[in-house]
């Protein structure tokens, strides 16, 4: 799954799964994030995630890389570069409308929705978003079915349904209403052995679930054969219903909702007029198209330059062998170099080539998600300037980004990455001779990067990694950072003042000779890979200047270190 923020998801990760989930939002609390209090985030936690140990992860309640449906469908893109063979889900809550905002995620190339309904929920979930908000799958799944139907869509995806499905019966009433697959939450984790009792955020779970307390999770007597027991059950129930229909495949049973009734409800007091009929009605599907799943749409993805790469690479992959290739680019050529990191990460795993194998020189506008989870071993140079999501989930990779030789302007003063660059990277380098947009680095967990300006909100909810900022930012730098540590050169020194969001960092003065040495040397990386002027006046004048800069250290995560030593 593919959280908004992104804990953990590496190349490796995704190319290794068979399905790949977007969870917009949760049915139990729509339109909230979530937080895992530090003394949860026990050290293997912190390692599937990409944090520091015994430091707070903050889940943003929404994707900051999606802000439309455009954005949405170029996430989809994305994970379908990064893993060809899994099917590409999107967690949608019911509510009202949720059907129009389903067609455009098909539209946008997703195989599979769900609809999650409001009854779910594990007890980290505050209990008023469990008693209050959102609507029933009842509601959102029927509105999802019929609104597919109605515009041709529904015979090219899978809609899922989940939100405390508990019995045969259940999954029957959903199959009815469009649903043909269904997820199991909590009932799963009471056949596990939870007893419910609403404390998972407290790590007191005295089953041993929803705990990392090693005496604690002596009590789990969980097995995988109750699960497989308790899905039996639910099957054999389900068959039993199909048969008194007279169905013998489910596929038979999507939406066939005429076969629905419901009590009437109008004499009572606050009930009184409910009108069900809207939810249970049967929609004609358009001449030739499916009311049911037929076969998951295939997308057509433009190879021509990645299949020039491949063709040249291959010694590469192979033998570890050396390779330099100068390739032209234009932004219509979107999440360029992803498909062979994902053949690195299958390969290799984590650890990828070793560094420099395949160095890869680009000449133009890089498009979307250029090198998204870029794997080790490659180094991506582009002279020129590239669009949003730049390193998006970078796994490894070292990319480096510059004006053209011919360029007549400064790069310092000018915007030459768009937004939301390196959003959710996990490991790897960066040198970027000019300004990157808005959302640089958010929830970067391990690369160090050099830039020479940023927009607004660099360094939101980042968990590690380090980067220096040699130019001015915007406002809210550092909001919700948690990890990892930031240097900015503030020559305008109103940093502390108008930019930065002090709620989770202190501003500390670059003292320790270690801090130092580390900044200068990713600077003097950044003059090697990329020429910068504004790198070279900076190490010519590096004690005039040394003064000027501002450390952004969190506050737990430097509590942290202090605990781990």
């Amino acid at each position: 799954q593919r959280q908004q923020p992104g804990f953990g998801v590496t190349g490796t990760y995704l190319v290794n799964a068979r399905e790949l989930q977007i969870k917009i939002a949760q049915g139990a609390k729509p339109g909230e994030g979530g937080q895992l209090p530090g003394f949860k985030v026990y050290p293997w936690i912190a390692k599937t995630r990409r944090s520091t140990p015994y430091v707070g992860l903050i889940s943003p309640p929404p994707h900051h890389d999606i802000y439309s449906i455009e954005d949405l469908s170029q996430l989809i893109y994305d994970l379908k570069r990064a893993n060809a063979r899994a099917k590409v889900s999107v967690k949608l809550v019911s509510a009202v409308g949720v059907g129009t905002i389903a067609a455009g995620v098909v539209k946008g190339g997703a195989d599979c929705v769900l609809i999650s309904g409001d009854t779910g929920g594990t007890g980290a979930s505050p209990q008023g978003s469990i008693r209050y908000a959102g609507t029933p799958w009842e509601l959102g799944l029927p509105e999802t079915h019929q609104t597919l139907v109605l515009n041709g869509l529904r015979d090219r995806m899978v809609l899922e349904c989940d939100g405390q499905l508990k019995t045969g019966r259940d999954v029957a009433v959903a199959c009815l209403l469009g649903a043909e697959e269904f997820g199991f939450g909590t009932l799963s984790l009471v056949a596990l052995g939870c007893i419910m009792m609403r404390v998972c955020h407290l790590n007191t779970c005295p089953v041993g679930i929803a705990t990392q307390d090693p005496e604690l999770r002596k009590r789990f007597t969980g097995k995988p054969e109750h699960v497989v027991a308790m899905m039996r059950f639910i099957a054999e129930e389900l068959r039993l219903i199909m048969a008194r229909l007279g169905f013998r495949h489910v596929s038979e049973m999507v939406g066939r909702s005429d076969l629905l009734d419901f009590q009437p409800v109008v004499d009572h007091w606050k009930a009184q007029g409910l009108d069900l009929s809207k939810v249970v009605r049967q929609v004609q599907a358009p001449v030739h198209i499916l009311d049911y799943c037929g076969t998951i749409q295939t997308r057509q993805f433009d190879e021509s330059i990645e299949n020039t790469i491949r063709a040249q690479v291959g010694p590469a992959l192979d033998r570890q062998q050396k390779i330099d290739i100068t390739v032209a680019v234009r932004n219509v050529h979107r999440t360029m170099g992803t498909r062979l990191s994902s053949e690195i990460a299958l390969r290799y795993g984590e650890a990828g080539l070793p560094e420099d194998t395949i160095t890869l020189r680009f000449n133009g506008s890089a498009g979307q998600s250029f090198f998204a989870f870029g794997a080790k071993g490659v180094t991506a140079i582009v002279h020129g300037d590239a669009n949003d999501y730049f390193g998006k989930g970078l796994s490894g990779a070292r990319l480096i980004i510059r004006p053209p030789l011919s360029a007549g302007f400064k790069a310092e003063e000018n915007v030459i990455v768009g937004n939301v660059a390196f959003y959710g990277a996990t490991s790897g380098e960066a040198y970027i001779r000019g300004i990157v947009g808005e959302r640089f680095c958010v929830r970067n967990s391990g690369v160090h990067a050099v830039i020479e300006g940023a927009g607004d909100h660099a360094c939101e909810y980042m968990t590690g990694g380090r980067v220096v900022i040699l130019g001015p930012t915007g406002r809210n730098t550092a909001a919700g950072m948690s990890g990892g540590i930031a240097y900015v050169l503030d020559e305008a020194g109103d940093f502390a003042r108008f930019r930065c969001n002090l709620k989770m960092v202190d501003l500390e003065p670059l003292e320790r000779q270690e801090d130092i040495d580390e900044m200068k040397k990713m600077i003097e990386k950044h003059l090697a890979y990329t020429q910068s002027p504004l790198a070279q006046r900076v190490l010519d004048h590096w004690e005039e200047i040394l003064p000027k800069f501002i450390k952004i250290m969190p506050v737990d995560y430097k509590r942290a270190l202090e605990k781990t030593g």
